[in-house]
């Protein structure tokens, strides 16, 4: 079940409770659901129960047991429990993780957005405060391209034309159809070069890199030279997708293909509980953080064209490929030594090509390259 489902699926139990006088409120547009922020949470959390309260004139605790009884039970939700005045923790069945790999296996260039997610970038040149715990309780058709060439764009300009570009993209894979926002674009702090110049030092992919990664207000930092190590975030995403990239290749050489299912025990050594951790994480969490930054996905594309912030993508794919990367080190997709091929690292590199293709669909938002080598 993916948080767009897990959303569903509360909406449908608030719909329910309204249509049968169980809540007196006006059943909302969408229901937003999260990764809690810690482990021992559940898998997700919503507060939408304290977004009815005031509304139904109940207790926020009373309107979320309600809605809890009503999704006990629901298909792929193994457990729903309440957490402080009244926030919903979602704890899924098993299974989720093997479905979550399959849909984005087969959904593969769609996953996260439609065909219109794959249009090339305009861009031709030769590439070279707090938020409140909700776990815990604790207090529109694609939009056109610029007319102006950001290539030739003055310095002023030239920013705003390449968020442009991936904001059209993106529009297009959150499906908002003919719907346009009102304020279409953002206002944005200006880049210190015209994009001519920033290609030269840095390249394509970097120079749409440094300009799409600030928050719009943000300034843009330019880098004094190309940087092509994991110190340079741009770099250690294309990084990860060339690494599940050679997975692949691999395993062919070794005769075995991917298959989504149970991907096993971490390698010796590793802790295999959620307690608490620091540094990359108990094993099990550096897998439950993988399956978490893909289901969600989708939702960081809907709500970068939500809120105009091509930036959202950015980040998230940074922090797939970090946790690409510390999942890798713990359940490697590929057999070591003299052993045989597993259904364990079937399931592993079934990981590693949905991992690939998240990586894949959001660098092509942003129109840089995902290249098959590095």
């Amino acid at each position: 079940m993916t948080p767009a489902e897990l959303s569903r699926t509360v909406l449908r139990s608030v719909r329910g409770a309204v249509e049968e006088q169980e809540l007196s409120v006006a059943v909302p547009a969408r229901i937003v659901v999260q990764p809690p922020p810690r482990p021992g949470c559940g898998d997700y959390a919503s507060n939408v129960a304290l977004q009815l309260a005031q509304q139904a004139g109940r207790p926020a605790h009373e309107v979320a047991e309600i809605l809890r009884k009503r999704l006990s039970g629901s298909a792929g939700i193994a457990r729903v429990e309440i957490a402080g005045p009244g926030f919903l923790n979602f704890t899924l069945g098993d299974g989720a993780q093997v479905a979550l790999v399959r849909e984005v296996l087969a959904l593969g260039d769609g996953y996260g957005g439609g065909p219109a997610a794959g249009q090339s970038p305009v861009t031709t040149a030769p590439a070279t405060g707090p938020a409140t715990d909700q776990a815990t309780g604790s207090a529109t058709a694609p939009a056109a391209h610029t007319e102006t060439d950001p290539a030739t764009a003055p310095a002023s300009n030239a920013r705003a034309a390449v968020v442009a570009e991936a904001l059209a993209r993106i529009d297009a894979a959150a499906g908002l159809g003919g719907r346009r926002v009102a304020d279409g674009q953002p206002v944005l702090a200006p880049a210190p070069y015209d994009l001519a110049t920033l290609i030269a030092r840095l390249g394509v992919d970097e120079a749409r890199w440094v300009l799409l990664r600030p928050a719009a207000q943000d300034p843009v930092r330019v880098p004094e030279r190309l940087v092509q190590r994991e110190s340079n975030p741009r770099f250690r995403v294309q990084y990860a997708y060339a690494r599940a990239r050679a997975l692949g290749r691999h395993a062919r050489d070794l005769g075995f293909g991917s298959e989504p299912g149970d991907v096993g025990a971490p390698v010796r050594g590793q802790v295999a509980d959620d307690g608490p951790s620091d540094g990359a994480g108990s094993a099990a969490q550096a897998l439950k953080s993988f399956h978490t930054l893909l289901a969600t996905y989708p939702s960081a594309v809907e709500s970068a064209a939500r809120l105009r912030a091509p930036d959202r993508v950015v980040r998230h794919l940074e922090a797939t490929a970090d946790a690409f990367f510390r999942w890798h080190d713990v359940y490697p997709p590929l057999p070591v030594g003299e052993q045989k091929p597993l259904a364990v690292h079937r399931a592993r590199l079934a990981l590693a090509e949905a991992g690939r293709t998240v990586l894949a669909n959001g660098l092509r938002l942003l129109g840089i390259s995902a290249p098959e080598h590095l």
